[in-house]
C-alpha cells in the first residue's frame, strides 16, 4: 500500500497550537481526486493541500486544496502554509513560489529570519475584487444567531465578494461578533434559496477597530467548517472591499481571527488599486507541528 508523506503546520501565528492548522502533502503524485478528498475528510481540518508538478515548468507546483467536503479553487492559509513548507525544502526561487490553482496563478513570497530560515509567507490573491448580490440583513442575522439590528450597514450591506474564493461579508458590532454562533438549519435554507451558490454559503463577519485593526469570524458549516480560525481568502476579499469603499489608492489592515475558538490568529492584509481592479495580499507566520505518512 503506497505511503504519502505529510506535514502539518499552524498558519497565521508565531506559536504552536495557535492560528489555523493545515495538512500538506508535498508530493501527491499517484493520488486521485477521490483519495485527496478522503484524506481531507480524515484530517478534518479547514483545508488540506496536495502538491503536484506544475503544468508550466516556469511555475513551482500545481496545488489542489480540499476542505472536508469539497475541493475549492483558492484559499489563503493553505497557500501561506504550503509555501512555507516548500520553502523549508528549498523549492523556492529567490524567495518566490508560484502555484497553479483552479482560481489562477498564486504568487507566494517567503519571509525569513536573520539566519535565513522561513518564518512565514505573503500571498497575492489570484483575482481582482469582484462583487455580487447582497444578502438581506435578516438572513445574515439568522445564519449567525444574532439580531438584524446587530449588523452595521453604514458603509455597505452584506455582500458577496471574491478575489478567487467567494464569501458573503457583513459588518457587525463588536459585541455581536463575540456572541455569534452559526445556525446549520439557516445555512441549509439559505443554500436552497440560492442555487447559484451550488450548496456553499460561507459567511465572514467583521467588526472594525481603530488604526486599520479588524476582528473577524468565518462560518461555513455546509463545507464542513463550523468556524475557521483564520481565513486568508475571506480577509483578502474584505481588505479589497474596504478599499473599494474608500477614496484611497492602497490600504493595510491587521485582522485578528480565531480568538473565540482559542486559536488566536493574526493576518496582515494589504490592498491596492491597479489597472484591472483592486488587488490584495495576505501574510503571516507559520509554525511546524506534525509530520508522518498516510497509507492510501
Amino acid at each position: 500500500m503506497p505511503a504519502y508523506r505529510f506535514v502539518t503546520v499552524d498558519v497565521f501565528t508565531d506559536r504552536r497550537f495557535g492560528g489555523n492548522p493545515l495538512a500538506v502533502f508535498p508530493d501527491a503524485r499517484g493520488l486521485s481526486g477521490a483519495d485527496m478528498q478522503a484524506l481531507a475528510a480524515e484530517f478534518n481540518l479547514s483545508e488540506t493541500t496536495f502538491v503536484l508538478p506544475p503544468e508550466d515548468p516556469a511555475n513551482t507546483a500545481r496545488v489542489r486544496i480540499f476542505v472536508p467536503k469539497a475541493e475549492i479553487p483558492f484559499a489563503g492559509h493553505p497557500n501561506v502554509g504550503t509555501g512555507w513548507v516548500l520553502a523549508r525544502e528549498g523549492r523556492d526561487r529567490d524567495g518566490v513560489l508560484r502555484f497553479e490553482e483552479k482560481a489562477g496563478l498564486v504568487e507566494v513570497r517567503v519571509e525569513r529570519d536573520a539566519a535565513g530560515g522561513p518564518t512565514g509567507a505573503t500571498i497575492a490573491a489570484p483575482q481582482p475584487l469582484s462583487l455580487g448580490p447582497e444578502m438581506p440583513a435578516e438572513t445574515v442575522a439568522g445564519l449567525a444567531g444574532i439580531a438584524a439590528g446587530d449588523l452595521v450597514t453604514a458603509a455597505h450591506r452584506p455582500v458577496w465578494a471574491s478575489v478567487g474564493n467567494p464569501f458573503f461579508i457583513a459588518e457587525v458590532t463588536g459585541e455581536a461578533l463575540t456572541r455569534a454562533a452559526p445556525d446549520l438549519g439557516a445555512f441549509r435554507r439559505a443554500a436552497t434559496e440560492r442555487p447559484e451558490q451550488e450548496g456553499r454559503i460561507a459567511l465572514h463577519l467583521y467588526a472594525r477597530g481603530g488604526g486599520g485593526r479588524v476582528r473577524a469570524r468565518m462560518f461555513a458549516p455546509l463545507a464542513g467548517i463550523v468556524e475557521d480560525p483564520a481565513t486568508g481568502s475571506a480577509n483578502v476579499a474584505l481588505g479589497a472591499l474596504l478599499l473599494s469603499l474608500s477614496g484611497e489608492e492602497e490600504a493595510r489592515y491587521e485582522v485578528a481571527q480565531g480568538v473565540e475558538m482559542g486559536r488566536p490568529s493574526l493576518l496582515r492584509v494589504a490592498a491596492r488599486r491597479g489597472p484591472d481592479g483592486i488587488r490584495a495580499t495576505v501574510g503571516g507566520g507559520c509554525v511546524p507541528v506534525l509530520r508522518g505518512e498516510a497509507e492510501v
